[in-house]
C-alpha cells in the first residue's frame, strides 16, 4: 500500500474520537509571496519549536504535518537547535514516510546556536560553522536542500561580509534556495542586503521575528522600511505568545503544557503575567462574538497584517492543527472596527 495512504489512515484515526465535535473544514488557504521573492507560502504554516522531540514523537509529528497539509499549508519550519537536532530528525523521518513530492512543500532550518561547545561550533555565523552545519541539518532532514536557510541570531563577532559570502556559497552549491535572518535588527538586515547587492551575492529575502498581540514593535515599526526598500518578507512565530493568548494559562500552568516542560521554566513567569492574563480575559467576549476561540482570534490578527508572509503555528496533536487552521475563517471578520476594539483592549493600561 502507498505510504501516503497509510499515513492518512493513521492521521484520521488519531483523532477520530473527537471527529463528531469538529466543525467544518477551514476556509481555503491563501498563498502570499515571501516578500519580493517569487516563493509562495500559505498564510498559515507549521513549526517544530518545543513540540518535536519534547511533546511529539515521529508518528504524531507526521500526523500533525499531514493535518496541516490537508488544510493547505505548504511551509514547515525547523532549526538545528530544536531538541538539539532531534526536531530535524523527526521531521526528516516524517517527510520520508509521507512521501510528498519535494516540489510541493517548503522546508526551512536555522543555524547559529550549534550542537557542540567548540569555539567554532556554537553561537556563531562564521564560514566554517555555516558550511559544515548545513550538511548536518540536511543529513538529519534527509533532504538534498532546504528551501530557506535562516541565520537564527546575528553574530556580532563575525563580519557580516563573511556570513553573507558563506550563505551565497551554500546557495550556489544547491544546499539552500533562499536565505534570511531570525531576530536580527533592522540595521543588521539592511547591512547584509547592501553587502550582497554590492558584491552581486544572494540577498536575504526574509526575516523570522516574534509577532503577536503582545509583541508588535519590531514587525510593525522597526522593520517598516525593510518591506519597502528591500522587499523583505516575514515568517512570524509565536502568534499565541507562547500560549498566553489561547487562554490556557489564565488559571495557572496546566500539566503537559509548554511552560510545564523541563528546561522551559523560564516561560512560567511570562505566561502567568497578571496584566497579560487580564487582557486575554478581556478579549474572550470578542472571540465569542466572532464565533471563534481566543487562539483563532490571535492567529487571525497576525494574518491580517499584509507584511506577514506566513504565520508559523505550533501544535501537539492533529486536532489542534485543524483548529488553528480555522483561524482563516476569522480573518475576513476582522474589520477596521474590530481591529480598533482589539487594539483598545491590548493597549489599555491594566
Amino acid at each position: 500500500m502507498n505510504v501516503a495512504i497509510l499515513v492518512r489512515t493513521s492521521y484520521t484515526s488519531a483523532f477520530r474520537a473527537d471527529a463528531r465535535q469538529r466543525p467544518a473544514k477551514a476556509a481555503a488557504m491563501n498563498y502570499r509571496r515571501l516578500g519580493r521573492s517569487g516563493l509562495k507560502l500559505g498564510e498559515l504554516s507549521l513549526g517544530s519549536w518545543v513540540t518535536y522531540g519534547n511533546q511529539l514523537d515521529a508518528s504524531m509529528a507526521r500526523e500533525c504535518m499531514a493535518a496541516a497539509r490537508d488544510a493547505g499549508a505548504n511551509f514547515f519550519d525547523n532549526a538545528e537547535a530544536y531538541a538539539k537536532g532531534g526536531a530535524e530528525s523527526i521531521m526528516g523521518e516524517a517527510l520520508r514516510k509521507l512521501g510528498w513530492r519535494r516540489e510541493s512543500y517548503v522546508v526551512s532550518t536555522k543555524l547559529y546556536w550549534g550542537l557542540h561547545d567548540g569555539p567554532n561550533e556554537r553561537n556563531t555565523l562564521n564560514r566554517k560553522y555555516l558550511i559544515e552545519a548545513i550538511d548536518g541539518s540536511l543529513t538529519r532532514l534527509g533532504l538534498d536542500h532546504v528551501d530557506i536557510l535562516f541565520c537564527h541570531r546575528a553574530d556580532p563577532e563575525t563580519p557580516i561580509e563573511e556570513t553573507v559570502q558563506a550563505l551565497d556559497d551554500i546557495i550556489r552549491a544547491g544546499k539552500a534556495l533562499y536565505w534570511g535572518s531570525s531576530e536580527w535588527n533592522a540595521g543588521e538586515i539592511a547591512a547584509a542586503w547592501e553587502i550582497a547587492d554590492r558584491h552581486h551575492l544572494h540577498k536575504p529575502v526574509v526575516e523570522q521575528p516574534q509577532y503577536n498581540l503582545f509583541h508588535r514593535e519590531r514587525v510593525e515599526r522597526e522593520y517598516a522600511r525593510l518591506y519597502v526598500d528591500y522587499g523583505i518578507g516575514t515568517t512570524t512565530w509565536s502568534p499565541l505568545a507562547s500560549g498566553v493568548l489561547s487562554g490556557k494559562y489564565s488559571d495557572g500552568i496546566p500539566a503537559g503544557s509548554r511552560a510545564s516542560l523541563k528546561g522551559y521554566e523560564w516561560l512560567s513567569e511570562r505566561v502567568t503575567d497578571p496584566q497579560r492574563i487580564a487582557k486575554v480575559r478581556a478579549l474572550a467576549p470578542m472571540a465569542q462574538e466572532l464565533g471563534c476561540s481566543l487562539a483563532q482570534l490571535a492567529i487571525a490578527w497576525c494574518v491580517k497584517n499584509p507584511n506577514v508572509s506566513t504565520v508559523i503555528t505550533g501544535a501537539s496533536r492533529p486536532a489542534q492543527v485543524v483548529e488553528n487552521m480555522k483561524a482563516l475563517d476569522v480573518v475576513p471578520k476582522l474589520t477596521a472596527e474590530v481591529m480598533t476594539r482589539i487594539a483598545s483592549i491590548v493597549d489599555s493600561p491594566s
